[in-house]
C-alpha cells in the first residue's frame, strides 16, 4: 500500500501529491511549490519521512502544475514523465503565467514521453498505469493504481465537474470521451484525487456529476454494465 500526502500550492491552489512506498521511494505528481514557504514545506516532508525521489509525473503541462519541476530535477536528477503532446504548453507557460499575474515558471527541465497504458513500476507493490486522457490538454494523462484503488486525475476530472477546455489544446468532445471511456469504467470505489479541489470517487462522479449527464445512472446499474462489458476468457 502506498502512502499519499497532498499539498495545496501556488495561487491557483493546485494539488501536488507525494506518493511513496514502504521503502521510502517517492514519486511526486505535479510538483508546483511557488514560494519559499511552500518549498520548505515540500522538503520538510522529504526529510522527515526519509524519502528518496525517484520520478516526477506530470498530469499535463499547464504552468500552475510545474512551478517546482525544474528545481527538483536539478537537485535529484530524476526523470520527468509527461505526455509528449503537451510540449507546446511548456513553450508558452511563461507568457500564460504572466497573463495570469504570476511569476514565470522555470521550464528548463527535460521530459520523458509517456505512452498510453504504460506501466509505472517505481513504487514497490503498487504498479501504476498511465492513462491518456486528452481534452483538457492534448497530452493529458491520469495515473491509476489498481492495487490501492486510487486515480490521480489531474485537471481531467474533479468532484462534481470536469476540466475546462477553453485553453490552448483543449477540446470538449475529447475530454468527454476521455472521462467516459477511460475513467468511468473503473470500479466505483476508486478514489479520485484531482489537480484542484477535494477528493471524490469514480462512483460519485458516475452517478452525480452534472457534466456527465445524460450518462448518469444508479451505481448498481453502472456496476452491472461494467460486468457485461468485461472481456471474457
Amino acid at each position: 500500500m502506498v502512502n499519499i500526502k497532498a499539498f495545496v500550492f501556488n495561487p491557483f491552489r493546485e494539488n501536488t501529491y507525494f506518493v511513496w512506498d514502504e521503502e521510502g521511494s517517492l514519486v511526486v505528481i505535479d510538483p508546483s511549490f511557488y514560494d519559499q514557504e511552500e518549498q520548505e514545506a515540500f522538503f520538510s516532508l522529504v526529510s522527515r519521512e526519509n524519502l528518496t525521489l525517484r520520478e516526477i509525473w506530470l498530469t499535463h503541462g499547464h504552468f500552475d502544475h510545474i512551478f517546482g519541476v525544474a528545481a527538483l530535477q536539478r537537485k535529484y536528477s530524476v526523470p520527468v514523465l509527461m505526455g509528449e503532446a503537451d510540449a507546446d504548453l511548456l513553450a508558452i507557460a511563461g507568457q500564460s503565467a504572466e497573463d495570469a499575474g504570476l511569476k514565470m515558471p522555470d521550464t528548463g527541465f527535460r521530459t520523458t514521453p509517456l505512452t498510453d497504458g504504460q506501466a509505472l513500476t517505481v513504487l514497490k507493490g503498487s504498479p501504476f498505469t498511465a492513462i491518456a486522457t486528452p481534452g483538457h490538454t492534448e497530452g493529458g494523462f491520469c495515473f491509476y493504481d489498481e492495487t490501492d484503488k486510487v486515480l490521480f486525475s489531474g485537471d481531467t476530472l474533479f468532484a462534481g465537474t470536469i476540466g475546462r477546455t477553453d485553453l490552448f489544446g483543449g477540446e470538449y468532445d475529447k475530454l468527454i470521451v476521455s472521462v467516459m471511456d477511460r475513467l468511468m469504467g473503473l470500479p466505483g470505489d476508486v478514489d479520485v484525487l484531482p489537480g484542484h479541489g477535494t477528493w471524490t470517487t469514480v462512483g460519485n462522479e458516475r452517478t452525480g456529476n452534472p457534466f456527465l449527464q445524460p450518462f448518469n445512472e444508479p451505481e448498481e446499474d453502472a456496476e452491472a454494465d461494467s460486468e457485461t462489458l468485461a472481456p471474457t476468457e
